[in-house]
């Protein structure tokens, strides 16, 4: 079966000529307007089709960007964005704060423009039970075998745990980013982080402290003093890999004295964790005594028997 579509008086003959030389063929009438609506339909289509796969498109490079979606922050979805992550992006941030390598900078090979608080928020909050109860194993294991000491949980070990490990999470990058963004109204060849991206690599950084507090409980010091150095080494090269890109591009005495503050920050976190959750027997106070000594109660005696 032959089909002809005739649109045009010019067709009309061709398609005459072509129903001569085989008159059993049969033709198919199409006026132009339906033709056009048709075009036009399927220009519709693809244009739709078109839209949908840029909406795709944006959606998914949204999704990689790691863009947060624009509520309100007194909206609960406002806070959910910051702990949308899985336990694979979870650790591998972690796997990085402990094997920093050199040209590796934590925020762009880890974070992805994506960071988080779930992370950050419960390194912190088991880094302060690990060191106070980590400290009160400390100080019974030395202890123990000491007929005048009595163990006595201290509960307020957690409470000053707490402060510390929550407000330096909180205030050294708060005020670092905010240097960071002066610094760029300084000089414009400064690079800088996102306030959310400055509290996220400091809260991983703390996480080989952890294991390290664990480790404090063997009553070696200079175990302790060594696992303090290694830890500080690792977390501190984390910061400095992360911070020093944005800053070299500073002045030379501005770049290197915030990276010696950085450091300088994070050891002062480390030492006075040790010093003052993992003392020493010769630095722990003994308790005063229950009863009075003796040797009064025989003074007084033999002073009362001389008067008689």
């Amino acid at each position: 079966v032959l089909f002809t579509v005739v649109v045009s008086g010019a067709e009309f003959e061709e398609a005459a000529q072509l129903l001569s030389s085989n008159p059993g063929a049969s033709t198919l009438s199409v006026s132009t307007s339906n033709n056009s609506v048709s075009a036009e339909g399927r220009s519709e289509e693809v244009k739709l089709d078109l839209s949908d796969e840029e909406e795709a498109e944006q959606e998914s490079s949204e999704l990689l960007g790691g863009q947060k979606p624009t509520g309100g922050f007194w909206t609960f979805e406002y806070y959910q964005s910051f702990f949308n992550v899985d336990t694979t992006q979870v650790l591998d941030r972690v796997k990085g704060s402990v094997m920093p390598l050199p040209g590796r900078n934590f925020i762009k090979h880890h974070l992805r423009s994506n960071p988080d608080l779930y992370g950050p928020f419960w390194i912190c909050v088991t880094l302060v039970f690990t060191v106070a109860i980590s400290g009160n194993l400390s100080t019974f294991l030395i202890e123990m075998g000491n007929p005048a000491y009595h163990y006595t949980p201290q509960f307020h070990r957690v409470t000053v745990a707490s402060i510390v490990i929550f407000l330096y999470a909180w205030l050294v990058p708060i005020s670092l980013w905010g240097f960071l963004s002066w610094r760029q109204g300084v000089e414009r060849q400064v690079g800088g982080y996102s306030f959310l991206e400055t509290v996220c690599v400091y809260g991983y950084s703390l996480f080989i402290y952890i294991p390290t507090s664990i480790l404090w409980i063997i009553p070696f010091e200079w175990l302790r003093w060594t696992l303090m150095v290694v830890a500080m080494v690792i977390s501190g090269s984390v910061l400095v890999l992360t911070f020093w890109p944005v800053v070299r591009e500073d002045t030379k005495p501005m770049a290197v004295s915030t990276v010696a503050i950085i450091v300088a920050l994070h050891s002062l976190l480390a030492i006075g964790c040790k010093m003052y959750f993992f003392q020493t027997a010769s630095h722990i106070s003994p308790l005063p005594p229950t009863t009075a000594p003796i040797q009064i109660d025989t003074q007084t005696t033999h002073f009362g028997s001389t008067l008689n």
